[in-house]
């Protein structure tokens, strides 16, 4: 199975390079975005491994992100999530006390945060997002080396979703999948099949050869994994139909899938996590972490 793939880039144009790291386990990919002019890049959406079975945690994955980083000689500036995710947890603290480089989010995490604060009955946690050293607001601009990058808030799948526009890259995790397997799901707490549909839509007016990297790979009639498309091809094949439906018929069409679809088999243990930038949960006087799982807390959800 292919778990690694790099699209290059232009050292003399505004195109970075794209190492991409596909995780069996959650079906994520990982990457690190390069100014190949500088060597300096910026790490989007990394991975902690979990087992929820053995209630165990490792670094594997976030550790071959800085065997390559070392291995080519590249400099982290940042560490970027997308959301707090609801499928795996987030590496981002652990490489921030690896590399010293910042870590950022959207400003609209804290909706989040309030969200599952309540959910997990969390009077104590902070809900300002504090626990990154960055957020970004809609249009945002930063840099990656020499290379431009802006900030586009995509909310639907959840409040807090954002992507990022590196150069002629754009990292939309879980708005877009392959062209064919479709769009994110708009059926978690916060999350809004119309706001998705607008989300897309702003992706889509992006130059046509604009290089989209998703979040997840499904793998849809066992092909192997994929993660890059353009903007064209999604305009053009996205099963979803993005080309011709209205936004009426984007949304039932949403709708009726997420009726079917169960709920990710580590959110309500990711997300407490992931609210907390990547920190585990602190060790209590005996000297375990304990994850806290509320019961019946997502209603309506649908049973494997």
């Amino acid at each position: 199975m292919k778990t690694f793939a790099l699209s290059p880039g232009d050292p003399a144009g505004s195109r970075p390079d794209v190492a991409g790291f596909f995780d069996p386990r959650t079906f994520s990919i990982q990457y690190v975005v390069i100014d190949p002019a500088t060597k300096r890049c910026a790490i989007i959406d990394p991975v902690l491994d979990f087992d929820e079975k053995a209630g165990a945690t490792a670094t594997l994955q976030a550790d071959a992100l800085l065997e390559y980083i070392e291995r080519e000689g590249l400099e982290v500036e940042l560490i970027l999530d997308t959301h707090p995710h609801a499928d795996h947890f987030s590496a981002a603290r652990y490489l921030h006390d690896k590399t010293g480089a910042p870590t950022a989010i959207g400003r609209p995490v804290t909706k989040v945060q309030a969200l599952w604060k309540e959910i997990y009955n969390w009077p104590d946690l902070r809900d300002d997002g504090s626990q990154w050293d960055h957020l970004f607001d809609e249009g945002d601009t930063f840099r990656v080396g020499e290379l431009e990058a802006r900030v586009m808030h995509s909310p639907g799948h959840t409040p807090a979703s954002i992507s990022y526009v590196i150069g002629d890259a754009a990292f939309v995790h879980d708005t877009l999948f392959q062209p064919d397997f479709g769009t994110a799901r708009a059926d978690f707490p916060g999350g809004c099949a119309h706001q998705l549909w607008h989300s897309i839509q702003a992706i889509l007016a992006l130059p046509d050869e604009t290089r989209v990297f998703t979040g997840h790979d499904y793998m849809p009639g066992d092909r192997a994994p994929q993660w890059e498309s353009t903007v064209r091809e999604q305009r053009e094949t996205n099963k979803h139909g993005l080309k011709d439906s209205s936004e009426a018929e984007y949304v039932e069409l949403r709708q009726k899938r997420d009726g079917e679809l169960p709920m990710p088999k580590l959110i309500l243990h990711a997300l407490q996590v992931n609210i907390l930038g990547g920190r585990l949960p602190e060790p209590e006087s005996n000297g375990r972490r304990y994850l806290k799982i509320p019961l019946e807390a997502l209603d309506g959800a649908r049973w494997e």
